[in-house]
């Protein structure tokens, strides 16, 4: 049985090669810092994309999708938040979920474009 570490280190880099063959372009990935974590801050043209990957081996209590709760969606809002402020950034921002669901040797990806708005 593969490690819950290993098995998110392999969901990481399936979204991260998904979306450069989409054009995204990788900035930095496990930005962390209190409160929260990045798993990957992409470019997509002008605008920076803060992507949330969460992978699943089955639905049996939900899709990676509804596992980005409201709590989920605030940390990743404040490690954002402190990002562009460390960097010195100003630029138009989304949110991105890509949820991965492990049915057997073909996991499913699906891209969620701007998952999630700031309030």
């Amino acid at each position: 049985m593969i490690s819950r570490v290993a098995q998110g280190t392999a969901a990481e880099k399936l979204a991260l090669d998904y979306l450069q063959a989409r054009g995204l372009t990788l900035v930095t990935h496990n930005f962390r810092c209190r409160g929260g974590e990045l798993d990957l801050i992409m470019r997509d043209g002008e605008s920076l994309v803060f992507v949330e990957v969460r992978s699943r081996r089955h639905s049996r209590y939900g899709t990676p999708a509804e596992s980005v709760t409201r709590t989920k969606q605030q940390r990743l809002l404040h490690a954002a938040a402190l990002y562009l402020q460390r960097q010195h950034l100003d630029l138009p921002c989304r949110f991105d979920v890509v949820a991965i669901l492990q049915v057997g040797d073909a996991p499913c990806v699906e891209w969620i474009r701007d998952a999630f708005q700031l309030n």
